[in-house]
């Protein structure tokens, strides 16, 4: 009888089906989102016990705390008990050939019965040099008696939840490997198997699980990555070249209204915005739609550069929508226009989720007639009730911060609208291939003149006196400051310090003699909008906020960024914080105020922050700690979860899977393989500008 050959996508029997997995295993594999076969086997080891090669006891350093793993055959030479009563612990001696070592069995005094000297085991564990011996309380051991099953292999280490045990998903994945690996298809095209020489499916996954040698388990992770990074090159190039293929009305362009507002600036733009402003016209002009990413560092005058393209956009007849995730940022953008553009003629409105009534009617109208040519708002921009005339360019900033629907809904109120993507969070390259492939993408590196670098400073928790110390300094010389809190009100749970609480003590006790205003999420949006104000003319000294002043906020006199618990913000968060300062001529400085119970990871944020200004290479290095989810906003939505493959540390493959996918699909517009299954209904969440870049054309 011929064994019928799947896709393993098609390995949808449930899990519970293999032998030992009742109710309650089936619920805990749940939480590892392991409900069929086809999820187990993609349940890749996160690390691999190599208990083949022999390491005596000999190999552990003398006088070091760092543990050493010891793989040989062992003897029991003793035993003995530390503690007493209830805390009562055994320890067992142990030698091989090489030296003598010690077994703390912390809660398995059981051991004793087991462990009798005289007796042979293999044995496997961390040791180190503590008390003046070796000890390792984090052992395996097997009696030497036949073949042995946990030793002279290569033993796979899977991330767990629940009950879930290394030696229960050993079991389980072995018995599913057994049962349908040879059933397996392969999901490449042959001669690319052949040309990278990599292994068929059936042996991948063997081979990733239970490897043979570590040069098979290296052949393995490379075939099961470059087919996760070509399967995700093919389906974002598919829809790129599908995009691509759709034609508009060209735009006319004119430029008279952009040197208009050219002569009104006192500064000339930077090279790379002329050339990043140049590339917009190229694609508005081109019946293709355009589909551009503008990145840029925090302060290097993206926004400038796309009122310049909404310019060229109106002055050829068409609408602009400019959407920001918040109402404080949008609010910031429809004033910056109104000082830019009005003069010009360019007639303007404010739509957000706070015009309401007769206001809210009167500007529908005014936009369904043609009588508003540029829109500018938060989310209520893509709710039903707005119809452009002649939508033509559709600008999102921090376009990170919505999904693909809504960019969808916007992007359909137009006949193939032009769309401009803004962010001032830096993408690194290997995000940028991945996440982006199938955009075009605009970088803007270079500073205004005049721009110093923010210096930034370290500060314990406790020596805030310091920090309080400079900032008088700099208010007293008439500029201004933030206090940046990641909390809006006490937290017993957290115990961190809160922008409530501490904007009283702040103004009651530290700086009495000054002005201070508070913003976060809860306070009503015309509260929050006069603080600003306030804060923007100068009225306010000290500003306490969450991170709500994270994007979007422009004040040239504020030279201090205080940010308190620093340590719990990501990468990003503190260099847009930072950002926030620097913005005009005068030396600005940033102090970051971390806890004295700081994680390594923790440390290595603040010195990254400490060493760089480049919001690239802070972008990179985020990446390494973070992974891609957390920096392009994905996480929380759901998006964007690789199996197997690193786009930080798999780049090379990227690019090769993406000249693989590309030459194939523009030779075969058609070609079609099965959906892989490592990217089961990822595509329409992979890129957050697909579904909008497409269906919007």
């Amino acid at each position: 009888m011929k064994t019928e050959k799947l896709f393993l996508r098609e390995l949808d029997s449930a899990v519970s089906g293999l032998k030992g997995i009742g109710k309650a295993l089936k619920s805990e594999l749940k939480a590892l989102e392991i409900l069929t076969v086809a999820d187990l086997l993609s349940h890749f080891p996160r690390s691999y016990e190599d208990r083949k090669s022999i390491k005596t006891l000999s190999s552990v350093p003398v006088r070091t705390s760092e543990g050493v793993i010891v793989n040989t055959v062992a003897e029991i030479i003793g035993q003995s008990y530390i503690g007493w009563g209830s805390k009562k612990t055994l320890k067992v001696f142990v030698r091989d050939n090489t030296g003598t070592g010690t077994l703390v069995c912390f809660g398995r005094s059981f051991l004793s019965r087991v462990l009798i000297p005289g007796r042979k085991f293999f044995l496997y564990g961390k040791f180190v040099y503590r008390y003046g011996e070796f000890q390792c309380s984090d052992f395996d051991m097997e009696p030497i008696s036949g073949e042995p099953k946990l030793f002279g292999r290569i033993l796979p280490v899977y991330p767990l939840a629940g009950k879930i045990t290394q030696k229960f998903l050993r079991k389980i994945m072995l018995q599913a490997l057994k049962e349908h690996a040879d059933r397996l298809e392969d999901e490449l095209p042959h001669y690319l198997l052949k040309e990278y020489n990599l292994l068929s499916k059936r042996e991948a996954l063997k081979q990733i699980h239970f490897p043979d040698d570590f040069k098979l388990l290296e052949k393995a992770r490379k075939t099961l990555v470059y087919e996760e990074l070509f399967h995700l090159q093919l389906q974002i190039w598919r829809r790129a070249l599908k995009r691509r293929s759709c034609l508009k009305a060209g735009k006319k362009l004119s430029f008279k209204l952009k040197a208009h507002l050219l002569q009104r600036l006192p500064f000339k733009l930077t090279e790379d915005q002329q050339r990043v402003f140049s590339e917009i016209c190229k694609d508005m002009a081109d019946p293709k739609p355009m589909a551009r990413l503008l990145q840029g560092d925090v302060g290097c005058g993206k926004t400038l550069v796309a009122f310049l393209a909404a310019l060229v956009s109106i002055e050829a007849g068409y609408q602009v929508a400019f959407m920001a995730p918040t109402e404080l940022l949008a609010r910031q953008h429809a004033e910056n226009a109104a000082e830019l553009l009005s003069p010009l003629g360019v007639r303007l409105a404010f739509l957000s989720g706070n015009v309401s009534g007769e206001r809210r009617s009167t500007i529908l109208k005014a936009l369904a007639e043609g009588e508003v040519n540029m829109l500018v708002g938060t989310h209520a921009l893509f709710t039903e009730q707005v119809r452009f005339r002649s939508l033509g360019l559709v600008i999102v900033d921090e376009q990170q911060r919505f999904g693909v629907l809504q960019r969808l809904a916007l992007t359909g109120k137009g006949e193939m609208p032009d769309l401009l993507l803004l962010s001032a969070t830096p993408i690194p390259r290997s995000l940028a291939l991945t996440f982006f492939a199938d955009l075009d993408v605009s970088t803007i590196k270079t500073m205004p003149e005049g721009r110093k670098p923010v210096i930034t400073h370290l500060t314990v928790e406790g020596n805030e006196e310091k920090v309080y110390k400079r900032v008088r300094e700099e208010i007293e010389k008439g500029r201004q400051a933030y206090f940046v809190y990641p909390l809006i009100a006490q937290s017993d749970k957290l115990g961190l310090k809160d922008a409530e609480s501490m904007f009283h003590t702040l103004r009651e006790d530290v700086f009495p003699d000054f002005s201070l205003g508070l913003i976060h999420s809860r306070i009503p949006e015309e509260e929050k909008e006069s603080t600003m104000v306030s804060f923007i003319k100068g009225e306010i000294d000290i500003l306490v906020s969450t991170s709500v002043v994270e994007v979007g906020v422009d004040v040239s006199n504020a030279t201090c960024m205080v940010v308190e618990c620093a340590e719990r913000f990501g990468l990003s968060a503190l260099h847009q914080l930072r950002g926030r300062v620097g913005r005009g001529e005068h030396q600005s400085y940033a102090f970051l105020v971390y806890s004295r119970d700081l994680t390594e990871e923790g440390k290595r944020r603040l010195k990254i922050m400490k060493k760089y200004h480049d919001g690239f290479i802070i972008a990179e290095e985020d990446l390494k700690l973070r992974g891609p989810g957390e920096i392009t906003g994905t996480t929380q939505s759901g998006f964007f979860r690789l199996k197997i493959a690193d786009i930080a540390s798999d780049l090379d493959v990227l690019q090769q899977a993406r000249e693989d996918a590309v030459n194939i699909l523009r030779a075969d517009p058609g070609f079609i393989l099965p959906e892989h299954s490592l990217l089961r209904e990822v595509f329409s969440r992979v890129n957050p500008f697909a579904g909008a870049i497409t269906e919007g054309g």
